[in-house]
């Protein structure tokens, strides 16, 4: 390969128009149909990603055009909202089965809630935790990974288990091992793609639910832009009907 931006653009847009396809397929009613279920229960939809993934949980929670019963938690809540003291906070904690419990006790969790959880690899501790401590009380996971990438990595959780095992509805983010997509001289691989992927599929799951409702004549409760007039005031009114279950950070 030679490596070009436009290289780059063909690799992106290939997989876009395969998460195209299969949408329009059907093969996101499942997942829609979990999260349309919620927001009719008046649930909440976490999202969870650590590293680069978490920029799909970013895409699912708090922004305009999104879904107002959504809420977001991180690594960082430990300290955020826990006990630990930022030194915690170091690259390998993710892939630390130990933080589930101390970190799920930052989060409000309600009957009904729903979880969508997004690592391109899916064998980090604290994301196999997160979803085993979800399934274990009751409530659905929805998991967005490379399935090309994680069959070919060892779990790191002690359950000996992959997000896409723990999971009831498996998103294929498309990334291939490694998850970069060009090859440089040397070998050196470049053009990583999960981001791109991940965030198509965050919209794609995020206008399903919104046809979904609108198509029988509902109005989903969906966040517009803080920063037109009225944006503000719009959000605030939806925002309190979840009022201490979701959380809104800087």
């Amino acid at each position: 390969m030679t490596a070009t931006p436009s290289d780059l653009l063909r690799e992106a847009h290939e997989r876009l128009a395969r998460l195209t396809a299969d949408a329009e397929a059907g093969a996101l009613d499942a997942a829609i149909d979990l999260l349309v279920t919620c927001v009719d229960r008046g649930g909440v939809i976490h999202a969870f990603g650590t590293g680069h993934s978490e920029a799909f949980a970013m895409e699912i929670s708090g922004r305009a055009g999104g879904l107002i019963p959504t809420d977001r938690f991180a690594l960082r809540d430990l300290v955020l909202h826990g006990d630990r003291d930022v030194e915690v906070l170091t690259g390998s904690l993710e892939r630390e089965p130990w933080v589930v419990d101390e970190l799920m006790a930052t989060v409000h969790v309600g009957e009904g809630d729903v979880f969508m959880i997004a690592s391109n690899s899916g064998v980090n501790g604290s994301i196999v935790g997160a979803a085993l401590w979800a399934k274990d009380r009751g409530h659905p996971v929805i998991a967005v990974t490379s399935l090309e990438h994680t069959a070919r990595v060892q779990p790191k959780h002690p359950s000996g288990r992959r997000l896409s095992e723990v999971a009831d509805v498996v998103i294929d983010n498309l990334a291939p091992y490694g998850d970069t997509t060009l090859e440089l001289a040397g070998g050196i691989g470049a053009g990583a793609i999960s981001s791109i992927t991940g965030a198509y599929i965050a919209q794609l799951l995020t206008l399903g639910v919104a046809r979904r409702i609108t198509d029988r004549g509902d109005i989903p409760p969906m966040y517009i832009s803080a920063n037109i007039p009225g944006g503000d005031e719009h959000n605030s009114v939806l925002e309190d009907r979840y009022r201490g279950r979701i959380r809104r950070g800087a």
